[in-house]
């Protein structure tokens, strides 16, 4: 039971970690916490649904346009609501980011309907039995995408030129604009990175539970940010460990006390941590410069 649970984890855990980087990102070179990105993993979600059903494609085509339209939804979001916004107090985008987050899951609720939706897009599921340990060809999948997709992004932001600016960006605004770094565009292209690997993570929640529905953005969105708190906000690396670490214990919590506290799990772990080191676990003392 044990194995089985942790494999468990580590898969749920996998699509907190796509969602975590997310918040990392923005945190990183705003210092804002993108509350409505929740809401983006969730329209992500409806947007591979929408395009398979209409398209017949097969999922491999969808899943990168259904990323795609979702990275363009994230540069817009941040156009229109973060960049006006820019500069102001952290408690007008705090409010900002609310609104954004509200009217996203009204407007989903509005397109959609409020129901639950089957993610029926035509794959074929199929189980691997080692031992006492039921291993799905999904989950395999999921956690092989996940762990692409964290290296591929690790050695973007690390060996590549743009990678450079975004570090450049994040370390100080003001001097990477004084160095000839276009920080707009960096800045509109961190949202879409990071919305587009939520949308990855939608399409993947979709398929494992075989359900979408307009208000999974919070629920999510609210365990990914305490994943990414948990890590220490702004790392990515943080950001990863941080909802392996989430997903494992609340399989875990879940199978040996009770599922009805799996919410509490997560945010008790969190608690924990913060509390015995407020930065987070891999999270670093920055000091103001005045």
């Amino acid at each position: 039971m044990f194995l089985q649970q942790l494999v468990n984890g580590l898969t749920i855990g996998g699509i907190y970690a796509l969602i975590a980087i997310g918040y990392s990102l923005v945190y990183g070179i705003l210092r804002i916490v993108n509350f409505a990105h929740g809401d983006i993993f969730m329209m992500g979600s409806f947007f591979g649904l929408i395009i398979s059903k209409a398209s017949g494609l097969s999922f491999l085509v969808v899943a990168p346009i259904a990323m795609a339209c979702t990275g363009m939804l994230g540069m817009l979001v941040e156009r229109l609501a973060y960049r006006p916004l820019r500069g102001a107090d952290s408690m007008s985008v705090l409010i900002c980011a609310m609104g954004v987050s509200t009217l996203l899951a009204n407007l989903a609720q509005l397109i959609f309907g409020t129901q639950t939706h089957l993610y029926s897009v035509g794959f074929q599921l199929r189980h691997f039995q080692f031992g006492s340990v039921s291993i799905t060809n999904l989950q395999f999948i999921m956690v092989i995408i996940t762990v692409v997709s964290l290296t591929i992004l690790l050695a973007f932001v690390k060996k590549t030129k743009f990678g450079i600016a975004m570090r450049a960006t994040s370390n100080n605004l003001t001097t990477a604009k004084m160095m000839g770094i276009n920080t707009n565009i960096v800045i509109s292209i961190t949202f879409a990175i990071g919305s587009m690997l939520a949308s990855g993570a939608g399409m993947m929640v979709g398929m494992y539970y075989d359900a979408v529905f307009p208000t999974m953005g919070f629920s999510y969105g609210i365990k990914a940010f305490a994943a990414a708190v948990l890590g220490g906000i702004g790392s990515l690396p943080g950001a990863m460990l941080g909802g392996l670490t989430i997903g494992v214990v609340e399989s875990l919590g879940s199978a040996y006390l009770s599922s009805g506290y799996r919410n509490a799990f997560a945010f008790g772990i969190m608690i924990i941590v913060l509390i015995l080191k407020p930065t987070g676990i891999m999270g670093k003392v920055v000091r103001e410069k005045v």
